[in-house]
């Protein structure tokens, strides 16, 4: 399976992260839940299509959101409305602060739903 790379902005826009009304932290604005303690715990009795894990991975000080719960390089989880149903998709945070323009996004999210039609079928 063939991973895609988009940039965070359609993550968010598509994915629609929120703060799971059982979280006990403020990590990841408000959004993420830590890797250990109560958090972890609620991790692991989440349905595994709606959680994400923002990554630490790469040595030029980007960050990863990929799909699935993971163990090594783990920064946080995140949970959204819509599942990822396995998508060989990534989502890069870049390291130096910056948005998509509007029609960037709009590229960006036509491209993830092109892939995600692809993926259904």
């Amino acid at each position: 399976m063939d991973t895609h790379i988009f940039h965070e902005d359609a993550f968010y826009d598509y994915f629609i992260p929120y703060r799971h009304p059982s979280a006990t932290s403020h990590c990841w604005g408000n959004l993420g839940l830590e890797t250990f303690g109560k958090d972890s715990n609620l991790v692991k009795e989440l349905p595994a299509e709606y959680v994400w894990t923002v990554l630490d991975l790469d040595d030029n000080g980007h960050q990863w959101i990929t799909p699935g719960i993971h163990w090594v390089n783990r920064v946080c989880y995140l949970v959204t409305e819509i599942p990822h149903n396995w998508l060989g998709v990534e989502f890069r945070i870049p390291r130096q602060n910056s948005s998509l323009t509007p029609i960037g996004l709009t590229r960006q999210i036509t491209r993830l739903k092109r892939v995600i039609a692809d993926h259904s079928s």
